[in-house]
């Protein structure tokens, strides 16, 4: 079998096996780079091997027992490693003469392994956009090509954004382990953060041509599993899971035949993916049993919960969505939140209730260039019969935003924003 043949099937083994890959070499040798670099000295030699040979019954454990023999040479190699490295290298050696299975040495201390390479890379030490980079490339096994075009930023930006990161990682002396007690909430919030960023990223694109980026909530979602796998006793890691999922099961109806986006309450909901709602409610079931009181991820998830339950649009519980967003405001407040509120309110208690509370957020700074302020204030003035003003704030709503699908989406609302208003000029006109 030539190389070009089997590479797809390699690709796919890489994509499972990297981050376990990673984990058990950052648990080593002690340092993300060095790991990186051996991991993929072991991806090279399979794709020189593998075509020959084939691919071995415990593809995960041949490229775990390869990384560790690169990198017992490379210390050996190097006659002025410090001790540190002899050390290190004499462990390995030691490592495998007590496991020569190497399908045993992969799978040992997997699950703190993993754990560890998340909090790691997600570190807080790092910048947002670092630790989104470092996840990416750690944990979703993406390449720094795929991570920057799921960006739009240039290669070699994207590049010396991760070198930056695990330079930083290197001279922090940031520890591969889990935290323990109060520095495990906290990095804990840090790593939620992270997924949610991805997934965000993936669900609603900031920029672009594309209103989705599937691939991204793909990843977003398997690191989010992961980590409830290895940490079940966190009840915030169950609810944004839970959020994930049910958030995904709506992909095949966001969109229409042409990509343009299709809002929440105009989507085909037999579209939605039923097992992936059934996930999704199961997570916020296993978080609520354990949070006490609910934290954002599970509030949200309550929230998206609603919208699942309901079969029709009209059978949305908008009452019990409005006070999930009040409850979500009294402990993570945000413009945002009161945004998402204002229209829950809209809807629950009509269109005049909810204007009237985000006419309260004109003022605020973090909304000032946000467009989903004037998309949402369009939405309800339409709905009050004040074409003119909507059709305004739909034009305004479109020149913010930087989404190719958006603008075109919230031009066309505000075309029909003016031709709904035409009736009433004449109608003036004639008076």
């Amino acid at each position: 079998m030539s190389t070009t043949d089997i590479r797809p099937t390699i690709e796919a083994v890489w994509r499972i096996e990297a981050a376990r890959l990673v984990a058990g070499l950052v648990r080593m040798v002690r340092d993300v780079g060095l790991a990186e670099e051996l991991a993929q000295d072991a991806l090279v030699a399979a794709l020189e091997a593998w075509p020959e040979a084939g691919i071995p019954d415990n593809p995960g454990a041949w490229l775990m027992a390869t990384a560790k023999r690169r990198a017992v040479d490379r210390f050996r190699r190097n006659k002025m490693a410090e001790r540190k490295h002899e050390e290190i290298a004499y462990g390995l050696e030691q490592d495998q003469a007590m496991t020569p299975d190497p399908a045993i040495a992969l799978d040992d201390h997997v699950g703190d392994d993993l754990l560890g390479l998340i909090f790691v890379a997600c570190h807080p030490v790092l910048s947002a956009e670092a630790r989104v980079a470092m996840a990416l490339r750690l944990l979703g096994g993406l390449s720094t090509d795929e991570i920057a075009r799921a960006f739009l930023v240039s290669e070699p930006t994207m590049a010396q954004r991760i070198v930056r990161a695990k330079r930083t990682l290197a001279e922090a002396g940031v520890a591969f382990e889990v935290p323990r007690g109060e520095e495990m909430t906290a990095r804990l919030a840090s790593v939620l953060e992270v997924i949610y960023l991805i997934f965000n990223e993936g669900y609603a694109a900031t920029a672009g041509d594309d209103w989705m980026r599937p691939r991204l909530c793909e990843e977003a979602l398997r690191l989010g599993r992961i980590l409830a796998e290895l940490t079940p006793d966190q009840s915030e890691v169950h609810g944004l899971v839970a959020l994930m999922e049910i958030q995904t099961s709506r992909f095949a109806a966001r969109t229409g035949a042409d990509g343009e986006p299709v809002l929440l309450l105009d989507q085909n909901r037999a579209r939605w993916d039923r097992l992936l709602i059934r996930r999704g409610l199961a997570a916020l079931e296993r978080g609520q049993a354990i949070a006490d009181p609910p934290g954002p991820y599970l509030l949200q998830a309550a929230i998206a919960a609603c919208h699942a339950r309901a079969r029709t649009p009209e059978e949305t519980d908008w009452v019990r969505i409005a006070a999930l967003y009040a409850a979500l405001c009294e402990i993570a407040p945000s413009p945002v939140v009161d945004l998402n509120r204002a229209v829950a309110v809209a809807f629950a208690f009509g269109p005049e209730a909810g204007l009237a509370r985000l006419d309260g957020l004109l003022e605020e700074k973090a909304l000032k260039d946000y467009h989903l302020l004037p998309s949402v204030r369009g939405d309800l003035l339409e709905k009050l019969g004040r074409h003119g003003e909507a059709e305004a704030e739909f034009l305004r709503a479109a020149d913010m935003t930087r989404n190719a699908r958006e603008r075109a989406m919230l031009l066309a609302r505000a075309v029909k924003a003016s031709e709904a208003r035409m009736p009433t000029l004449k109608t003036e006109r004639t008076g």
